[in-house]
Order: structure tokens, then C-alpha cells, then sequence
């Protein structure tokens, strides 16, 4: 099986799945409907456009640094200014970095990364206010997700991983399941269609897990071949 690696980072990032009416929520980590959204986005899927071959793909998410919730709020006004609209809360991830892999067939996802190099529409993380930042691709490989999510280095910032003083850090991890697999949780995160006239999104099953990663920015020491000995005198004089 082979595996493809992201890495989800921007200033802003926002990944919807229980957003109703005007209060605009985010959930903690990458949804997979917003993660096949993208590929989709990047291959110049239109939003009618059919989606099960991206649907047979395995997504599975490491919080590599959490960021923070932001909240904002929009105002807004007829056009002859005589009638007030709802106030609007959107939430906002900032400052959150995310491994993704995706598991599947080798050629879909040869194709996927040669998309995402030339993208056919922009890219975005959840909401078109929020663009990718730094490198996003790090490489087809085989192994499943849990496999790439356990080997793959720490992707948080260098400033993140200095301020960790531990040469491994646990990261919280989000893998798709089978429906009957041990402390699965259902979430209604499936994308069946993204037509606007019609959006559809059905129930998956992940597993939450965490994995032990070595922090880079910690430097082993190098052990010696000849260790010094305060001893050894004594040693030889007796």
C-alpha cells in the first residue's frame, strides 16, 4: 500500500463538520470531507463532480502542534443600508500544524501529488480565508497511515519544537477504522456530494490514538570510543 504525507500549516485553518446558520464552528484537527475536498480542488473537480475513487482513500491526521482557537464575527447590511443582517461567529485554528496521510492505490495518489504540485484551483485549509502555508508535500511512500504517522519527523515549527525541552514528544493521532474495530467513534464527516444545491455527508468511524516521535531539535550525544576513565590511574599503580 502506498502512502502520501502533508503537512497542514497556516496562519488560519478552519474544519467544519456541526456548522450551522451563522455560528460557523472548527474542529481540532483536518476533516477528512475537508481533505478530499482539497485533492479534489487540486486535480479541478467541480463541486458536482463524482468522488468515489477519492472516496476509497484512507485519512489519518497527527496534531503535530494544536494552535488556538480564534473567534471572529462578521457584520453585515443591505445594500441601502436599511436593514441589519445576523451577526456571523466564525472559529478559526491558529497557529496549528497537521500531518496527514493518505492511503490508497498508487497511481490515484501518483496522480493526487503531481495535482497538488500545479494545483488546477487554489488550495485552501477548510475555508477559502485560509491558504496553505510552507511545504506541503513530504513524499509517497509505502507503509498504511498509522505506519507514515508513526515514522514520519515532527512537523511543528522550529520555534515549537526548541520550547519542547524532551527529545521525544506523544502526538494525538486520528485514523479512519473499520466500523467494527475496538473504540471506534463514529463522526459525520464523509462527503457523499459537494454540490451546493445539495451537500451530503455521511457517518465514518476513526480510532484516536497517540504515537512517540523524536523531537530534532534535540541533539544526542555522540558517544566517544574512548571514554575517559578518572580511575584508571589508581588501576595501574596497584
Amino acid at each position: 500500500m502506498t502512502t502520501l504525507l502533508l503537512r497542514l500549516a497556516a496562519p488560519l485553518q478552519s474544519w467544519g463538520t456541526s456548522s450551522r446558520f451563522v455560528r460557523r464552528t472548527t474542529d481540532r484537527s483536518p476533516s477528512r470531507s475537508g481533505v478530499i475536498g482539497m485533492l479534489a480542488a487540486a486535480q479541478g473537480r467541480r463541486r458536482t463532480d463524482p468522488l468515489e475513487d477519492l472516496l476509497e482513500l484512507r485519512v489519518g491526521v497527527r496534531v503535530d502542534q494544536t494552535g488556538q482557537m480564534e473567534r471572529d464575527f462578521q457584520t453585515a447590511r443591505t445594500r441601502d443600508g436599511s436593514t441589519s443582517m445576523p451577526l456571523s461567529y466564525r472559529f478559526y485554528l491558529a497557529d496549528a500544524v497537521f500531518a496527514v496521510a493518505v492511503e490508497g492505490d498508487a497511481d490515484l495518489l501518483q496522480g493526487l501529488d503531481q495535482a497538488l504540485r500545479a494545483p488546477a484551483f487554489p488550495l485552501y485549509l477548510g475555508r477559502r480565508s485560509c491558504p496553505p502555508a510552507g511545504r506541503l508535500l513530504h513524499g509517497l511512500d509505502g507503509g498504511t497511515v498509522r505506519e507514515r504517522l508513526t515514522a514520519a519527523p515532527w512537523l511543528a515549527s522550529p520555534y515549537v519544537q526548541r520550547r519542547h525541552t524532551g527529545a521525544s514528544i506523544d502526538l494525538d493521532i486520528v485514523v479512519d477504522c473499520p466500523a467494527d474495530a475496538e473504540d471506534a467513534e463514529l463522526v459525520r464527516d464523509e462527503p457523499i456530494s459537494f454540490d451546493p444545491r445539495e451537500r451530503q455527508y455521511g457517518w465514518r468511524t476513526v480510532h484516536r490514538d497517540r504515537v512517540r516521535v523524536a523531537n530534532p531539535a534535540i541533539v544526542a550525544p555522540t558517544p566517544t570510543t574512548d571514554p575517559y576513565d578518572p580511575m584508571a590511574a589508581f588501576e595501574e599503580i596497584s
